[in-house]
């Protein structure tokens, strides 16, 4: 008689591109649901057996509207008290113009965060540190990212599971063909993962959800 093999818990890291899962959420519910618990929707996104290693988000400070951008370091503030480490990247200064008119105007494009976000994943992943990859994002410039997990996985001799979540009314057939799995984030999921009303922080830091963000 032999013992029962112990079942190998499955270590899961969670990767979220905040850009894209901002104008996905923006697309369903207005600002409604801007006020969104990462570490609560990962911990309902994982499956029998798994494990939550590290949720990590991926955005840039907002430029040219000190009202958001307040809003956005309140949110930031209240996911690191939760746990999630938020990497941010920047956005870049850039002029538009009309070719008919001649008329230009100001605008920003996000600068590095697609590319910390795919440095983590590859990271983490030769480093041993996670065994399924749940990245929560539809830009297809992220199949790059896929890819090296793939050709890390074939060095190490490993295999990782990568599984795509599309933010609500986003998707990507790159990254759909390049992942091993992959689902669309309902409505249900993300209104059941809010945050309260205010997240205490360090300190006696309270974290208020803004007044708009209803």
């Amino acid at each position: 008689m032999s013992d029962n093999p112990v079942p190998q818990v499955v270590r899961v890291g969670v990767y979220v591109d905040g850009f894209n899962l901002y104008y996905g959420l923006r697309s369903l519910r207005g600002r409604r649901y801007l006020w969104l618990d990462l570490r609560a929707l990962a911990l309902r996104l994982l499956r029998t057996g798994q494990t939550l290693t590290a949720v990590r988000y991926f955005t840039a400070p907002v430029r040219g509207d000190a009202r958001a951008l307040a809003c956005q370091q309140t949110y930031q503030a209240a996911l690191e008290t939760l746990g999630v480490e938020v990497v941010l990247g920047r956005f870049q200064e850039q002029r538009a113009s009309c070719r008919a008119c001649g008329v230009s105007w100001r605008t920003y494009e996000e600068k590095q965060s697609d590319v910390a976000l795919a440095a983590a994943m590859v990271g983490d992943v030769a480093l041993d540190l996670v065994d399924t990859v749940l990245l929560l994002s539809a830009d297809s410039d992220l199949c790059a990212a896929i890819e090296a997990v793939r050709e890390v996985d074939a060095r190490r001799g490993g295999k990782t599971r990568v599984v795509t979540v599309f933010p609500p009314g986003r998707r990507s057939d790159g990254l759909r063909l390049a992942s091993d799995a992959w689902f669309p984030l309902g409505e249900a999921l993300i209104r059941q993962s809010q945050l309260p009303g205010f997240v205490p922080g360090r300190d006696g830091a309270r974290y208020h959800r803004p007044a708009h963000w209803s």
